[in-house]
Order: C-alpha cells, then structure tokens, then sequence
C-alpha cells in the first residue's frame, strides 16, 4: 500500500465506480473474484503477488462501496469474499439470469481459446463435447441429475480451500440441456 492509497480520498474518478477510484490492486482482485469466484485475502495474495494485508484492505474497500460481500465461511478465521449480486427491484428473472450466466460462460470460452498457450502445459487442453439425443422430458430431467450427482463431490472445494488438491484450478463446467427446435423458413439466412 503507498501513502497515496492512505491519503487520497476516494472519489468517482476511476472504471470501479460508485465513488471508489480506479486502483490496479482493485482492479485485479475485480477480475479475480470473476474468474474465481471467492477468495480471501491470503488466497488473493498467493494469485496477485500482493501481500495478503494490502489485498484485505482493498477486499474491504469493495465491500464497502458495494462491490463484494461476504461469502459463507465454513468455519475458521477466513474470511472468503465475492463479487456482490446486483440484483433488480423484485429480483432477477430466470430468463434474465439465465441470459446472464450463458453471456459471461461465453466470455469464459473466448478467453480460454485466446490465452489456452499461456497455460501452463498439463492445462493445454479441455474437455468440451456435445451430443445430440432423443429424450422425453422426463429422461432429460433424469440426465441432469445424473450430471449435478456427478459433481457433487467436487463442490464443496469453492467454499473450502483447504479440500482442493495441490494442483486444482478452477475448471468451467458447462451443460446446457434443451430440445432443439426446428428451423423455420428463412432461418439462418444472411441479411
């Protein structure tokens, strides 16, 4: 932290908004919190390369100016942080979360195609497939369950750190079951 970080009052000059100013620890801990989804100060501090008091404090400035919010603890002195849900008057919804969710799964995928050489070898590569099948309602209902059972095992690594493997990253897990409708006249052409 520098002495400009302790005497300069925050005001509305920077890309964070709601009267905080721009800070590149800030900024990065925005965009870790993004990709993560939860951290605390010591976790944030091992990723950035910050020291973990500096990057407590700037935690508690976006929290304070409504960025972040506490997330559930699972016991212990960690204090894990995500990004705060904006949420509209009566709440988001499920078209509007689900349009959400599909947009920043599609920024994932692009970022991951453009910066997948930068990863270190063993992570150069993913897991993407898709099939087409023949399924009543029910059988659909049935397959993602079969799925949410699947990973059960691994969800409880987000909220407890100390339960990941040494070598585990977060891994985008993606499945989107719906009926494929027919095309209609004019579909698909350019104009």
């Amino acid at each position: 932290m520098t002495e400009d970080d302790l005497t300069t009052p925050d005001g509305p000059t920077g890309g964070t908004g709601a009267g905080l100013r721009e800070h590149e620890v800030r900024a990065a801990l925005l965009d870790l919190l993004a990709e993560v989804g939860t951290v605390t100060a010591t976790e944030a501090a091992s990723r950035l390369g910050y020291s973990s008091g500096l990057c407590s404090f700037h935690l508690r400035q976006l929290a304070r100016h409504g960025h972040l919010e506490e997330a559930p603890r699972s016991g212990g002195r960690a204090r894990p942080w995500r990004l705060k849900q904006h949420t509209p008057a009566g709440g988001p919804t499920e078209d509007q979360f689900g349009d959400l969710a599909r947009g920043l799964e599609d920024e994932s995928w692009r970022r991951w195609l453009a910066r997948r050489d930068q990863a270190p070898p063993e992570w150069r590569h993913d897991e993407a497939f898709s099939a087409v099948a023949y399924l009543t309602p029910d059988e659909m209902s049935r397959v993602a369950e079969t799925i949410r059972r699947a990973l059960a095992p691994y969800r409880d690594r987000e909220q407890r750190p100390l339960a990941r493997p040494d070598n585990a990253r977060p891994v985008a897990l993606i499945t989107r079951l719906f009926p494929l409708l027919a095309h209609t006249e004019g579909e698909g052409e350019g104009g």
